[in-house]
């Protein structure tokens, strides 16, 4: 018999859920289903390296325990939050701010919506009983502690509904800001639903105000991609350099649909993004691509799974790690096909490019196929600059972290290049050049 001794640590979050259950929205049966998600959650607390998903990225000794519930924000929060929100600004996009996990109108750009696209803050919508919505996004996979806790402490997010044929104009951009002074969690938690024929852009940012310090972000991201539909998707980590981002996206793809994502991640001491897609519908694609820009001490895993369900479906997954003093990047790509998943065509390669003798990448592709008739494959390579192309360089006058900065960029370049938009191409670039600058 298994007996699992509950820690000082699970105690003092099973108080804390108790205490800030007025602060969730939702009750009756939404409530029971955040009831039962932390439960699920409870039952095996913060995940280990015992645990094989977990093996690189051993939370109880990285995180060691979940932080308090944010305070929702005040003035002077709103006031942080909206100089970083100004400072970052993408032109051209329809801005939605999440601040200390509170969705802030006034920050965001919700009204006047072009025809077929509706917006609301979650907490609205759990408020008003919307048992469906919960549904979908509350869902949780109980075999996941941090997705199940994710599920029972949400406060907010956003629920976006595009309806059929509709493209939208101009992209959504998702911010999340971290803006208290004190260590803190946040729990979020969107819904994306796109009918068929939809075309959409998504951009996700997670930001700190000035001031924000050892916080710790939890988010996840549902989307439902319809037949004959589109999502470009960019995810942008710049969080404060002691921050914690523990984030989740779940996908599904309808018949015919297209799924591209690119996620660049240069920010935080520890983050974990884990996102799953599921090839529901026959001649679906998916496309993800990544790159890891740490060093001192940072820590960023990238956990991958595409679920190859359905006949006639093709993926492809680029990811790059550019690693730097003792930080220590993980990528884990697993591409599952299906015993119908006959005529599938999947593929991930990964690279990581150790720029120091501490510096430490962990790379580990996997395939599990159970039809005969497909064509997969997968690679992964892990090395240094190359020493004469730094020498061709500096022998033409530029200095050693000038010419090592044009070799990363031309390294991590592939996976950039699949921006679908050259605005958003523009805005990745320029993230990872604030890197690079910050290393020099």
């Amino acid at each position: 018999m298994n007996v699992v001794a509950k820690t000082e640590t699970g105690r003092a979050l099973g108080d804390a859920f108790a205490v800030v259950r007025d602060r969730l929205p939702g009750e009756g049966k939404i409530a029971d289903q955040r009831r039962q998600a932390f439960e699920a959650y409870e039952r095996s607390g913060l995940p280990h390296r015992r645990i094989e998903d977990w093996k690189y990225t051993d939370l109880r000794a990285l995180m060691r325990e979940v932080l308090p519930l944010a305070a929702s924000p005040d003035d002077a929060a709103l006031s942080r939050a909206k100089a970083v929100v100004q400072a970052r600004a993408i032109e051209g996009v329809r801005r939605l701010v999440l601040v200390d996990g509170a969705f802030a109108p006034d920050l965001s750009d919700w009204q006047d919506l072009e025809k077929g696209l509706s917006i609301n803050p979650l907490r609205l919508a759990l408020e008003a009983g919307d048992e469906i919505v919960a549904t979908q996004a509350l869902a949780s996979d109980v075999a996941n502690p941090m997705i199940a806790l994710n599920g029972a402490m949400a406060t907010d997010g956003v629920v976006i509904d595009v309806a059929n044929g509709t493209v939208l104009s101009q992209p959504l951009h998702i911010v999340h800001v971290a803006s208290g002074t004190a260590p803190a969690s946040t729990f979020t938690r969107s819904l994306l639903r796109l009918g068929r024929d939809v075309g959409v852009t998504l951009v996700e940012s997670y930001l700190a105000a000035d001031g924000a310090k050892a916080y710790q972000t939890h988010d996840g991201l549902v989307v439902a991609i319809g037949d004959n539909s589109r999502l470009d998707h960019v995810r942008l980590v710049e969080d404060s350099v002691d921050a914690f981002n523990i984030s989740s996206a779940t996908v599904s793809l309808g018949a015919h649909a297209h799924f591209n994502t690119f996620g660049l991640t240069s920010g935080g001491h520890v983050s974990r993004y884990q996102l799953t897609v599921t090839c529901a519908g026959e001649g679906s694609t998916v496309e993800t691509n990544g790159v890891n820009l740490i060093n001192g001490k940072q820590h960023a895993d990238t956990t991958l799974f595409i679920d190859h369900a359905v006949p006639h479906c093709a993926s492809r997954e680029v990811f790059r790690a550019v690693v730097d003093d003792r930080a220590h990047s993980v990528f884990q790509g697993r591409i599952i096909v299906r015993p119908d998943a006959q005529k599938t065509d999947a593929k991930m390669m990964t690279r990581a490019l150790l720029l120091s003798d501490d510096a430490e990448a962990d790379n580990k592709p996997e395939l599990e196929i159970f039809a005969d008739d497909v064509t997969c494959g997968h690679g992964a390579t892990t090395g240094a600059l190359d020493e004469s192309l730094l020498f061709y360089m500096r022998a033409r006058g530029l200095p050693e972290k000038e010419a090592q900065a044009l070799l990363i960029q031309a390294f991590v370049g592939e996976a950039i290049e699949t921006i679908a938009s050259d605005e958003l191409r523009e805005v990745a670039i320029a993230a990872a050049q604030r890197w690079l600058q910050a290393r020099a």
